[in-house]
């Protein structure tokens, strides 16, 4: 499904801590006014940094989209790009503070921008983050008292 918003991944880091995207402006994805359409600019976004933490964080950790939030500041009538970006200080506070509250919402933000750093749109990104046991123990639960 990915392949369908037309964003291709152009880099990821050996440590996955940064992976960039760019999405151009072509015939599969021009809406009526002949700009990116919306859809394929969040599309493209969408699945990256839950992959990131998914990969990242290790099978101790359960990672699922919980929201977005999508502000489009400028119509993209050129090439798209996007980087996603974790230091090694934020994957720690995420290890510090699930191991604290078993689980916590995180919330990223990056710009869509043109390869001149013209903004396109703003997107906000909260995913959901606990433990395998915490996520394990609370099905369990869930599951005797339904």
């Amino acid at each position: 499904m990915y392949r369908r918003s037309v964003g291709k991944i152009t880099y990821v880091s050996r440590d996955l801590y940064t992976v960039k995207i760019e999405i151009p402006l072509n015939y599969k994805n021009t809406n009526y006014v002949g700009s990116i359409f919306g859809g394929s600019l969040f599309a493209a976004t969408d699945p990256i940094y839950m992959i990131q933490l998914i990969q990242i964080l290790g099978n101790d950790y359960i990672v699922w989209d919980k929201s977005a939030k999508i502000n489009y500041k400028k119509p993209a009538k050129s090439k798209a790009f996007a980087t996603f970006e974790f230091t090694e200080n934020e994957i720690n506070k995420i290890k510090s503070d699930v191991s604290k509250s078993k689980k916590i919402d995180l919330i990223k933000s990056l710009n869509i921008v043109s390869e001149t750093g013209e903004v396109f749109a703003e997107l906000e990104k909260t995913m959901y983050i606990c433990t395998e046991e915490y996520y394990r123990l609370k099905n369990i639960f869930q599951k005797k008292t339904s």
